[in-house]
């Protein structure tokens, strides 16, 4: 079964642009000398942000008009957007427990990955405004979620039942390790003092700045942070996975965001109404009734 919302080219070039700028925001500390200084991208993240919003909303229009995402689809992204955001209080800042990943990848999996790129980046996004968690992390946080939800909509079609249930836990958990590396590439060049084996040095080769990354990524965070992240993501999808797949894609039957839009018109101009119906029970016409001659007194 195909997901709800198919990509036409044109949004897959859009999604394809979006996704090799997102990962240039990441990794250019690898290929140009970074200044290690602690503020550095507090000044950058401004620059990136510019850089997210026309993406999406590149993305939104190449949807619209490619008949890709209509007024109902527009409404379930909000609607998920929002319960996301919602979400993401109840867990976020407590031994790595996240609780707004399930959905994603749930939803990105149902609808595609055009709408799954946009719910991720619109969930951090509403999230952020939620909890005050605006800062210069937030357009790297968007990027990140979108790259998950875009995933999910990526992954083989065919498959049901417990195999989907289980494909989709294991991305889950590889999601949620993958969002932890990416939130400490954007701030490791800057972050980390000079001369320990975790710093980045400028200007070396790409391999030595990889180990050293690797070696802090394990240290910091993925031991803690991202396990505890991957294990709520995979939990809930396994729990009830099943359950909110079959209401997204009972959602999207009802919805039938892929059926024409069809208006019906009155007559043209100039063309005579069909005639009306007769009715059987109008009674026998003029020419067959019999008329009684007058009376002439005789």
């Amino acid at each position: 079964m195909r997901p709800a919302l198919r990509v036409a080219p044109r949004t897959a070039v859009v999604l394809a642009l979006a996704s090799v700028t997102a990962l240039a925001t990441f990794s250019w500390p690898f290929f140009v000398p970074a200044q290690p200084e602690s503020m550095a991208r507090t000044t950058e993240a401004p620059l990136v942000f510019i850089v997210v919003l026309p993406v999406l909303v590149a993305l939104v229009l190449a949807e619209l008009s490619s008949g890709g995402v209509d007024s109902k689809a527009l409404a379930m992204l909000g609607v998920l957007a929002a319960v996301n955001a919602a979400l993401r209080p109840l867990g976020a800042g407590t031994a790595g427990i996240e609780t707004v990943f399930f959905l994603l990848v749930l939803a990105g999996r149902v609808f595609g990955p055009g709408f799954g790129f946009l719910l991720g980046a619109i969930s951090l996004f509403a999230s952020a405004l939620l909890t005050a968690g605006v800062g210069p992390w937030l357009p790297f946080q968007m990027l990140a979620a979108a790259w998950i939800g875009l995933g999910a909509g990526l992954l083989p079609a065919r498959l049901r039942g417990r195999a989907e249930i289980a494909v989709l836990a294991g991305y889950g958990t590889i999601a949620a390790y993958g969002y932890g590396l990416l939130m400490n590439l954007w701030f490791w060049p800057f972050s980390v003092g000079a001369d320990t084996q975790l710093s980045y040095v400028a200007g070396a080769p790409v391999l030595e700045n990889l180990q050293r990354f690797a070696v802090f990524t394990a240290v910091t965070s993925t031991f803690g942070w991202d396990t505890g992240r991957a294990i709520t993501t995979a939990t809930a999808i396994v729990l009830i996975g099943p359950a909110v797949l079959a209401a997204l894609r009972r959602a999207a039957r009802r919805a039938a965001f892929d059926a024409p839009v069809a208006f019906v018109t009155g007559p043209e101009p100039g063309l005579s109404a069909p005639p009306a119906e007769k009715f059987r029970d109008a009674g026998p016409a003029r020419s067959e009734r019999t008329e009684t001659p007058p009376h002439d007194g005789r």
